[in-house]
């Protein structure tokens, strides 16, 4: 634990010493700014400074420490939680071996008037070879900038917490930026290991966000647990939005909620029995490989996916391919789920603000 101080002391120091401008965070004052330029920003700026952000590494702790500075700054109480654990490394002559690992996930709160809570969680930790085959096959390290996965879902996140941070709201909000995720789920069985029965019961919905730019659409997926009166208001709703302001969204077909989930979060808040709705950018309707094939095979996505490869899933080749996705997602994700956060958490105008509508 002392080394890992140390070491977290020193990247720090290395960082942002003497960088201050170019470390420098996007400008958060979100007055005047179209809706997902913040988010734009931020994905563009985890993803270029740090690049191999996986469980335990340096560039993870850098991007946790970066993540609870934006949640501080915006007034948010933010801490990080530290998570010792250890997976399953699979070796060439298939034998297996234990790696230790230690991760950090971030957590902020904003207090509403009850203790009733909805949750916005997302991973921000890049994959992490688990097998000798995975590093053969170029699957992650330290040069995957995992643009799609997963910093769109931590940029959305983050505007989403910047333009609510000033609403009063009946109920609490909780934003989580989980590491370990691209390993088993570590860091999301961690958070509900430690959740006490009452938080759980208190939890009115987890929204997950995940892989929001290479997929061809939107998707809204409720889990199979939830009460059909929160599908209704959170998954229905979701979808209304986005038809109201003409973005390409979808609910994912029936028949597909099996174990083979494309979002395993869904599995583990379901056995929690916590509400659940997961938003994520992939294609329900591509035939024998659905969800788990992002978009239509072409010479640009030659296998339908771009997570967990570093040659696709980086900045300049997304942008490259699909010019003007990421500000399109940005945007979408954030029209979409702002006002349906706002009315999920009962928000009100802020004290001094007289006759303006919450939208």
């Amino acid at each position: 634990m002392f080394f890992r101080l140390c070491l977290r002391t020193g990247l720090l120091l290395a960082a942002f010493s003497g960088t201050a401008n170019l470390y420098a965070a996007p400008d958060k004052a979100h007055k005047e700014v179209p809706l997902g330029q913040f988010a734009a920003s931020q994905i563009r700026y985890i993803a270029t400074y740090f690049p191999g952000r996986m469980a335990g590494s340096p560039a993870e702790m850098l991007a946790a420490d970066y993540l609870k500075q934006q949640f501080t700054e915006m007034g948010y109480p933010a801490d990080t939680r530290t998570v010792d654990d250890r997976y399953l490394y699979t070796n060439k002559n298939r034998s297996e071996n234990w790696h230790k690992i230690t991760f950090t996930s971030v957590i902020a709160a904003k207090n509403g008037d009850q203790p009733k809570q909805i949750i916005i969680m997302t991973h921000f930790d890049t994959y992490t070879p688990v097998s000798d085959d995975d590093v053969d096959n170029n699957l992650g390290g330290l040069t995957l900038q995992g643009v799609d996965d997963n910093a769109s879902g931590v940029g959305v996140m983050l505007e989403l917490a910047n333009r609510l941070k000033d609403i009063p709201t009946t109920y609490s909000l909780r934003f989580i930026a989980t590491s370990g995720d691209e390993l088993h789920l570590l860091g999301t069985k961690n958070y509900l290991q430690r959740m006490s029965p009452a938080e759980r019961e208190n939890t009115l919905l987890v929204i997950n966000l995940d892989k929001l730019i290479t997929g061809d659409r939107l998707y809204f997926q409720s889990g199979d647990n939830t009460q059909p009166d929160i599908i209704k208001q959170s998954r229905d709703q979701a979808l209304n939005l986005a038809h109201r302001y003409g973005i390409d969204a979808a609910l994912v077909p029936d028949g597909k909620n099996s174990r083979k989930e494309h979002d395993p979060n869904k599995e583990l808040f379901d056995q929690a029995k916590i509400p659940f709705l997961s938003v994520e950018a992939t294609n329900w309707l591509l035939g024998a490989k659905d969800g788990y094939q992002q978009r239509a095979i072409s010479p640009s996505f030659p296998q339908g996916v771009t997570w967990h490869r570093p040659q696709y899933d980086n900045l300049q080749y997304l942008e490259t391919h699909l010019p003007g996705r990421i500000e399109k997602r940005s945007h979408d994700s954030v029209q979409i789920l702002l006002p349906l956060i706002k009315q999920l958490a009962q928000a009100r105008p802020a004290a001094g603000v007289k006759g303006k509508k919450v939208k």
